[in-house]
This record gives C-alpha cells, sequence and structure tokens, in this order.
C-alpha cells in the first residue's frame, strides 16, 4: 500500500492507493483544512487511524509540499510548518519516506494523466523527445519542469512563481508601479494566485486596504467574512460581467497567466507541451478559452511561431497532485 500527500497553503490531501503498473490506484482519499493541524505528522496519524490502516504496511509514502524543498526538508511558503522527511520517517516508521515540491508531484502526476482529465485550449504538434512544463496557481503559484530523458519524463522543481513579474502592456505597468508601492517587489505569484487576483481586484476598483482586505467591495462581489472567499467571488462576477472592473481584473489574469505559461514554455523547451493545473484554472475555464491567454502565451516574438505549436492544457482532475505523490511512492518503492 502506498500513502500520498498533496500538502497546500489551504487544504491538504492524503490519500491512500494501490501499486498498479501504469497508474496507482486510489483506494481512499482524505481532505483536511491545513492550518486544523499543528504540522504534518499528526495530520497522517489521524488519517491513519481513521482507516485503520497501520503504518508498518505502507511500502512508502511521498508528500508533495507547497514550499522549497532542500534536502527533503520543506517550509510552507504560506503555512508557517516546516516539514521533515526524517521527522516523519522516524515517527510513523514508513518503509520508504519522501518529501517533494508539490508542483514536482503534480508533474509526476501529468505523467499518467488520461485524455478526459485535460481540456486543451492549444492542440499544437507534440514533439515525442520534447521537454514539458506544468504551472499552476491556486494559494500561491507553482512551477515544475519535466525533463525529457531518452524519452522518459524526469520531473524537477522549480520556484518559479517567486520570479519577478514583467508587465507587458501600459495597464500592466500601472499594475507594477502600483503593486511596486504597496509590497517593493512584485514577484509574479502577486498577480497569478487566489491573494493575486484580489491584488488585481483592488487595483481595477481603486480599493488597496490595510493587509489582505479591500477598502471596499464593489456590489456584484457582496461582502465576505475573510479573504479566502473573494477570488471565486471575483471570478464569478467577472464571468458573469455583473461588474466591468472585475472583467478588467479576471483579464488581466487570464492574460498574465498566459503570458508567464508562454515564458515557462521558453525556458523548458516544452515542446511535448505546457500543463496548466491548480485550484483556479478549471473554475474559470471559460475565461482561459475565450482568447486572452492564448494571445498572450503566442505573443513571443521572434519565437511566436514556435510557442504557437506547443500543446496546452487545463489539468481538470483536482487530486492530479495527490496522484503525483503517489506515482513518486509508487516509482520508489520498486527503485526507480
Amino acid at each position: 500500500m502506498l500513502l500520498s500527500g498533496d500538502v497546500g497553503g489551504t487544504k491538504t490531501l492524503l490519500g491512500l492507493f494501490m501499486s498498479k503498473p501504469d497508474r496507482p490506484s486510489a483506494i481512499d482519499v482524505g481532505e483536511f483544512v491545513t492550518l486544523d493541524h499543528s504540522g504534518l505528522e499528526p495530520m497522517i496519524e489521524s488519517f491513519l487511524e481513521s482507516r485503520q490502516v497501520e503504518p508498518r504496511h505502507i511500502e512508502a509514502a511521498s508528500f508533495g509540499v507547497a514550499g522549497a524543498v532542500t534536502d527533503e526538508i520543506a517550509r510552507l511558503t504560506n503555512v508557517p510548518w516546516r516539514v521533515e522527511c526524517a521527522s516523519i520517517a522516524e515517527r510513523l516508521r514508513f518503509k520508504r519516506t519522501h518529501v517533494l515540491n508539490d508542483l514536482e508531484a503534480l508533474a509526476y502526476g501529468v505523467t499518467v494523466l488520461e485524455a478526459d482529465e485535460l481540456s486543451m485550449l492549444q492542440r499544437g504538434v507534440p514533439h515525442p523527445k520534447g521537454n514539458a512544463a506544468v504551472i499552476a496557481a491556486g494559494t500561491g503559484l507553482g512551477e515544475a519542469l519535466l525533463h525529457n530523458v531518452n524519452g522518459r519524463f524526469v520531473p524537477g522543481a522549480s520556484e518559479g512563481g517567486h520570479a519577478d513579474f514583467a508587465a507587458r502592456t501600459p495597464r500592466e505597468i500601472e499594475l507594477l508601479r502600483e503593486l511596486t508601492r504597496i509590497f517593493g517587489r512584485v514577484s509574479v505569484e502577486a498577480i497569478l494566485s487566489g491573494p493575486g487576483l484580489v491584488n488585481v481586484y483592488q487595483f481595477t476598483h481603486e480599493a488597496f486596504g490595510a493587509g489582505s482586505m479591500p477598502a471596499r467591495l464593489c456590489a456584484a462581489v457582496g461582502q465576505v467574512s475573510e479573504p479566502s472567499e473573494l477570488p471565486p467571488r471575483i471570478s464569478r462576477a467577472a464571468m458573469e460581467r455583473l461588474c466591468d472592473r472585475c472583467v478588467e481584473a479576471l483579464d488581466i489574469f487570464v492574460s498574465v497567466y498566459g503570458a508567464e505559461s508562454g515564458n515557462i514554455a521558453l525556458r523548458a523547451v516544452a515542446t511535448a507541451g505546457v500543463y496548466v493545473g491548480g485550484g483556479i484554472a478549471p473554475k474559470i475555464l471559460p475565461a482561459l478559452e475565450s482568447g486572452p491567454f492564448l494571445e498572450a502565451f503566442r505573443a513571443k516574438e521572434p519565437m511566436a511561431d514556435y510557442v504557437a505549436t506547443i500543446p496546452v492544457a487545463v489539468i481538470l482532475n483536482p487530486d492530479a497532485g495527490l496522484l503525483g505523490a503517489a506515482v513518486h511512492a509508487q516509482h520508489v518503492s520498486v527503485g526507480g
């Protein structure tokens, strides 16, 4: 039996899987509010106890964590946790334990996704010997590479979401100037994430407030009790065209998403495809299909014709990161 985890800034998924030749098969999955627990170890213990599974029955456990991982130690970017592989192994006594970046885990999942778990934005011409890339906006922004080594994808982690935001249009330059005034430095994640969409909303509404809440909210969004409620409210107001400034905010978000996806396509030479994951993309799929995303993705002169041939797909499976961690666990359990 395999244990996998997708540890995010807002929620965490833990899953039990059985090894299968092509793709691990899910037995049971549990969802947790990340900050409801003091750390990953007690969350794992709670999950296994509720399923009456002894740790000794776990052949391998792999956990994708939303943060930079060095020597299998991760500090979560948006959660005050430190996740250490050695600590998990000592406390739970699994036969094999691994900690990897969450986008690296998602990249492992990409290698086994079926066609009906993807929505193609650009079919392109996939190159059988090409690399691939993954980009995912959610609580934060993650990126990962899939290097094609002798016909097999080898995922590699990245912290590209924390790279500098590159404005491309006069309006984006205005946005950059305003966010620089507030934050000092503007990463891509400051726009491409749930909180990033709120930043763009505040810019289009001229409503920057103290902390993470806007100074005022438009009628289309309505009142909320906490900041995490804002991104879906803003997206809904934009897609239903209830507020012109919400429409502009989502348009900017989608265009920046396309541009950054094109950037990682170039950096990775991702001729086998770019996969757009995370919690936001499936929820705004009509907006991603509407034009600005691919226009920005392709606006890469003198490489515009090149990126126009690269396949681009949205990952529809919400458990793709958890599945990817299970793929990694299966890989290490057989010594691959």
